[in-house]
């Protein structure tokens, strides 16, 4: 955790470098940045499981993904803007790892949002996952790894380079945010997504 807060207290000069620009419902990313993907075209939640805003949007992203096209490939990454975000975080990348992110996103959304537990440090965090019949002798060996960590400072780094200034987020494909506040509503963001995602292919198909 302190190797993880320090590394973003040297980094936050150097968050927002450049300010994307407003249009059609999106910013556009500059520069763009890489996939994950491959040939796929990459939607990218970002989020942070104590957002009341993410949490009413994942209805939403639960009803579009029903329906994602085959050349789409959907993924999701936790924001992280202070410290207090970064267990959070590490929730997220231990669930991945274990293979259990559908048995834990979720009910933690739901267990801080509608149940009103105050799970935001690493040991109540850690006594959800157990809750949820977790080992916890591979709970407390994966969230405390390096490889957790460098998880965590990745999608730091990720965010500033998205010019991600709030949650939830949606980013098409490393090239263009779209929010709540660009699109002016959860159900205008997937609108402007799938618009997106239509650039996208277009775009390839020209090439």
């Amino acid at each position: 955790m302190k190797k993880i807060i320090r590394y973003i207290s040297l980094s936050l000069l150097l968050m927002l470098g450049g300010q994307a620009y407003a249009e059609d419902g999106y910013n556009v990313i500059s520069p763009a940045q890489p996939t994950q993907t491959g040939d796929k075209i990459e939607v990218l939640e970002i989020f942070w499981y104590a957002c009341p805003h993410c949490y009413d949007f994942e209805p939403y992203v639960n009803e579009w993904l029903e329906n994602v096209p085959e050349d789409v490939t959907f993924r999701r990454m936790p924001g992280i803007f202070r410290k207090s975000w970064i267990p959070h975080a590490k929730a997220f990348y231990t669930a991945e790892k274990m293979g259990i992110l559908d048995k834990i996103h979720t009910p933690l959304f739901h267990a801080i949002h509608r149940d009103k537990k105050k799970l935001f440090d690493d040991k109540s965090i850690k006594k959800f996952f157990l809750k949820q019949g977790v080992d916890k002798a591979e709970f407390t060996k994966i969230y405390e790894s390096d490889e957790i960590d460098t998880k965590a400072k990745q999608a730091y780094v990720m965010g500033s380079r998205y010019k991600v200034t709030g949650v939830p987020a949606v980013i098409v494909n490393g090239k263009y945010m779209v929010s709540g506040s660009t699109a002016g509503s959860f159900e205008n963001v997937l609108k402007v997504v799938d618009s997106l995602v239509d650039k996208e292919r277009a775009s390839t198909a020209s090439e």
